[in-house]
């Protein structure tokens, strides 16, 4: 692939632990979750850019109206064309789409600081939960389960994201730990970076952790009772965060903040156990 031309979604997702995660399905599937991450990180990027705010809504509406042409008439837009076959064949919801860009608009429109639970719970479900829903589609799950797995392993991810992105995040002016917590641990300020330096923080984040690990319990009760073959993908997933997760409070939360990872073994015991059906 030279400069000029663009990423593939499946080179968009390699390197990843989605790609990781995603290989082990059949073709179709796997094209279909591909094109998934690609449209997350496309718009994710918007969010994510320093470009002038308007500029970057704008880029946002222009993904809805060709999603909302691609599911009106079946016009294949430029950036939706290659969800056409996936959203054909696997039935996947118009809302659901809606809902990830939504959670993007959340970032785009101002920097979030210290949301309520309730706000940062409609935030993981935005980013993450709607992209679990949007996935179970893909695996073949039946729509009850599959939107429970999605909200409760979406939520897992995410709150474990944001624990793992602190200063990532607060260096560019966003916190995403919950005022609530805040407010109990005493620290009153939404400066990302001052807040992050608080004797506190472990206490916040404590709190952050045992919400996802309730998800990840709720999410594993849900998987327990599927299809093996329907939930091996969220398996993977699931376990790779959850020792992200538990790597982290391991490790604690004092500046500085070494970056937790996965290690090779851990994750190819994770893949033997439940790539194999």
């Amino acid at each position: 692939m030279d400069a000029t031309t663009p990423p593939t979604s499946s080179q968009r997702a390699s390197g990843s632990s989605f790609y990781t995660a995603m290989r082990i399905l059949p073709q179709s599937q796997r094209h279909a979750m591909y094109e998934i991450y690609s449209f997350c990180r496309r718009v994710d990027d918007i969010a994510d850019s320093n470009g002038p705010r308007p500029e970057r809504l704008a880029q946002l509406n222009d993904w809805r109206a060709q999603l909302d042409a691609l599911y009106r008439n079946g016009t294949q837009g430029p950036l939706v064309k290659g969800l056409a076959q996936p959203i054909h064949t696997f039935n996947i919801a118009f809302e659901d789409f809606l809902a990830v860009i939504d959670g993007m608009e959340m970032d785009t429109v101002g920097d979030i600081r210290a949301p309520d639970w309730a706000t940062l719970d409609l935030y993981c479900d935005r980013v993450a939960s709607a992209v679990g829903r949007l996935s179970v589609r893909v695996f073949g799950m039946g729509r009850e389960d599959g939107s429970l797995l999605a909200h409760h392993l979406g939520r897992a991810l995410q709150l474990t994201n944001i624990l793992r992105d602190l200063d990532e995040d607060a260096a560019v002016g966003r916190l995403y730990l919950p005022a609530e917590a805040l407010r109990a641990a005493g620290i009153t300020t939404t400066d990302p970076v001052t807040a992050l330096r608080s004797p506190q923080l472990t206490q916040v984040c404590g709190e952050v952790v045992a919400k996802a690990r309730t998800h990840f319990i709720e999410a594993d009760a849900i998987m327990r009772c599927s299809p093996r073959n329907a939930v091996r993908a969220p398996r993977i997933m699931g376990e790779v965060y959850r020792s992200i997760l538990e790597g982290m409070a391991a490790r604690g939360w004092d500046a500085p903040r070494e970056r937790v990872r996965i290690s090779r073994a851990r994750l190819g015991w994770i893949l033997l156990r439940y790539a194999i059906v």
